[in-house]
């Protein structure tokens, strides 16, 4: 699977999302937003977000006004709706949802770091298992740690891409006497 795709992908998931929250701030011109799209490496072309605000705007999420422009013609500058407004706190709630999963699954650890367990080891712990500070969201750089009765170590065998809780097995059957 080409990383570069499953980028663009993870983005466009998002996407609406972030153009909304944008719009919730006040109206906007197209390429403004564009631009803070770009700034924040949310990289857009016109021709991924202009059927994505008329799609919003079919929602009624969306509306918009012509303004005359001393530049050139005129500029369609869009806002939210009460409907956009409500659509976006649904989106926040989830958003805050996605972020708390995520952060359960991958953590705050550098690439590198395989914790205690080794290379190819895991954690395995539900949220239920987590303190309840662990699951908000922290500036700490820190992942909270886990009490050792519930850290249950399994094994990734790199041939298979599979999860054991056995500890690893010879390669070769022993031999019988």
């Amino acid at each position: 699977m080409n990383v570069e795709n499953t980028n663009v992908q993870m983005k466009k998931g998002i996407l609406e999302y972030c153009v909304l929250h944008i719009i919730s701030r006040g109206e906007i011109y197209t390429s403004d937003l564009i631009a803070e799209l770009t700034s924040a490496r949310m990289v857009v072309v016109e021709g991924t977000l202009y059927p994505l605000l008329t799609r919003l705007k079919n929602a009624g999420w969306l509306e918009y006004k012509w303004v005359e422009s001393a530049y050139g013609p005129p500029r369609k500058y869009y806002t939210l709706t009460t409907s956009g407004n409500d659509m976006l706190a649904l989106l926040d709630q989830t958003w805050q949802e996605i972020k708390q999963a995520v952060s359960q699954i991958v953590g705050d650890k550098s690439p590198t770091d395989h914790g205690a367990q080794g290379p190819g080891m895991t954690t395995n712990a539900t949220a239920s298992d987590l303190p309840t500070d662990a699951l908000s969201d922290s500036s700490s750089d820190q992942t909270p740690a886990l009490p050792p009765d519930l850290l249950i170590a399994s094994q990734q065998d790199p041939e298979t891409d599979q999860l054991s809780d056995q500890p690893d097995q010879p390669s070769t059957p022993p031999q019988l006497s």
